[in-house]
């Protein structure tokens, strides 16, 4: 078992990280059930549900049920590669005209029962970096799990934002309508008095007709995004009517990110972010793949051997027969060893090699670029959660000023002192401000979804579970005999008695480091 191994060993690679955030965030460690932090109920349900019911999720988690089977057929080459029990009976009949056989039995029959095995000997390390290999490749899909869970959650907290966004938009719409239709009205009025023109009707009219327009537009936004959650959490269209509606007590708003976000270091990223693990994991793989191509450059030693019992109905010396084939005269048996060595192949076996080398340097740079992009991710969700913060805060002030600019405009065009001209634009001017106060707060909250996702935070909430729902593995119980390979402490066992099986990768420390650790301060 610790003999030798040829081919490279391997190490991870070096990947160059800053040592701080440029966004000057302190290393305080992300929450990895982040999304509670908006303090919104149904958006923490939903998270939940999706994280059991996503079936993309189901998928992934289907494919390291896959990867652990696989590994067993890793592990199985380094025993006896041949194992098989034999059995012949068959009736011969020799040429009268041959040469071999004149003067003998030429109709007989002849049975044999036994056991044969070959053993190629792992004296070079091929079959045992044959399980480096798969053991690297298994935690490869263990990371694609985690990836795949991280943007399913950031999917959901992405469309249930968008869609409370939508929400409060049309009801901001829909009271703008009414104030429009107020001045409509009014605006009628005094023109029948002969106070005003028949233009600021007119005009009045198309101003509250443009804002009636955009609530279709709203409301099929509204359904496309329940849709869109339906298809997350694997659930039908029609489930999700009640929970997704506005609240009775008040009109729906778009939830309300932390003013600050945990950012812990920069070097996290490289065992934080599932997408960068899996990355690092495809280079140990190749770089075991590197080891077995290269033990073809030695020979292949193995132990081959046969037992058994066998007789036959030939008449010679002896007098045989097929009922005796078990007794001590019809024992049989063969050991011997087998050495093959390719050396002529060596051209071939030597490109092999090579282009297995050429292939982990390519996983090695796709491992830094999975690095340098992940951390590109990061300062790029700052950057979006704290410019959309200090918009929030300048479109609050204009909100309130329009909004004090409206009621002005109201009170005086009643009284005839302005035209409809000023009314008119406050009015116009308050239903955008309004409008684009709702988009800063969602970008707010989509910055924040983003850099939580960037950061790698999320997967964590899948430990202590099993990569696939209780029904799935029953089903696939019933069909097939899968052993222990479905249970949740599969990877805590040994294979072969003696092969450690590789363990799960555990969520970063919850321990904050003295100094606190956040960004921003979002409103």
């Amino acid at each position: 078992m610790s003999g030798c191994k040829v081919g490279p060993n391997y190490t991870t690679p070096e990947a160059e990280v800053n040592a701080s955030w440029l966004a000057d965030a302190a290393p305080t460690a992300v929450n990895p059930r982040w999304w509670e932090s908006f303090e919104d109920p149904t958006l923490t349900k939903l998270i939940e549900s999706s994280a059991r019911q996503n079936l993309t999720l189901r998928a992934a988690g289907l494919r390291v049920i896959e990867a652990r089977a696989r590994r067993s057929i890793a592990v199985g080459r380094f025993f006896p590669q041949t194992q098989a029990g034999t059995g012949v009976v068959g009736a011969n009949q020799l040429s009268q005209n041959s040469v071999i056989g004149q003067g003998a039995d030429r109709s007989f029959s002849e049975a044999f029962l036994g056991l044969e095995a070959a053993w190629e000997l792992d004296f070079w390390g091929k079959f045992r970096r044959g399980i480096e290999a798969s053991d690297a490749e298994l935690l490869a899909s263990v990371a694609d799990y985690d990836a795949v869970l991280i943007t399913v959650i950031a999917d959901v907290a992405t469309n249930y934002i968008l869609l409370r966004s939508f929400q409060e938009r049309l009801a901001i719409a829909e009271s703008n309508v009414g104030l429009q239709r107020q001045t409509l009205d009014l605006t009628d009025v005094r023109f029948r008095s002969g106070a005003v023109s028949e233009l600021d009707v007119a005009t009045a009219r198309a101003t509250l007709t443009d804002t009636q327009a955009l609530i279709p537009e709203f409301k099929n936004a509204i359904d496309q995004l329940r849709l869109s959650l339906c298809v997350l959490l694997g659930r039908a269209p029609s489930e999700l009517e009640d929970e997704l509606a506005p609240s009775s007590v008040g009109i729906a708003r778009v939830p309300q990110a932390p003013a600050r976000i945990a950012a812990g270091v920069p070097a996290e990223l490289l065992r934080r972010r599932p997408d960068v693990r899996q990355a690092e994991r495809f280079a140990a793989a190749q770089s075991a793949r590197t080891g077995v191509a290269t033990a073809d450059l030695y020979p292949q030693i193995s132990i081959n051997g046969i037992t058994g019992f066998a007789s036959s109905t030939f008449e010679g010396s002896r007098n045989p027969s097929l009922g005796n084939i078990f007794d001590a005269d019809s024992f049989t048996g063969f050991i011997g060893l087998r050495v093959n060595w390719p050396i002529l192949n060596y051209g071939r076996i030597t490109g092999a090699v090579r282009a297995q080398d050429a292939r982990y340097e390519q996983a090695v740079a796709a491992y830094q670029e999975s690095v340098i992009r992940a951390a590109s991710d990061v300062e790029s969700g700052f950057s979006e959660f704290l410019r959309a913060a200090e918009r929030a805060t300048l479109l609050q002030e204009s909100v309130s000023a329009t909004r004090r600019s409206f009621d002005l405009s109201f009170k005086q065009y009643s009284a005839g002192l302005v035209d409809f001209i000023r009314l008119n634009d406050a009015q116009t001017r308050l239903e955008q401000q309004e409008d684009n106060l709702v988009e800063a707060r969602t970008r707010i909250s989509l910055g924040a979804v983003r850099t939580y996702r960037a950061l790698g935070g999320g997967w964590e909430i899948r430990e202590g579970r099993e990569f696939i729902d209780a029904e799935t593995a029953r089903r696939m119980r019933e069909r097939t005999n899968w052993g222990n390979v479905l249970a949740p402490d599969w990877h805590e066992g040994k294979d072969g008695l003696f092969f450690d099986r590789p363990p799960l990768d555990k969520a970063a420390p919850t321990e904050q480091p003295a100094g606190g650790g956040t960004v921003g301060d979002a409103p």
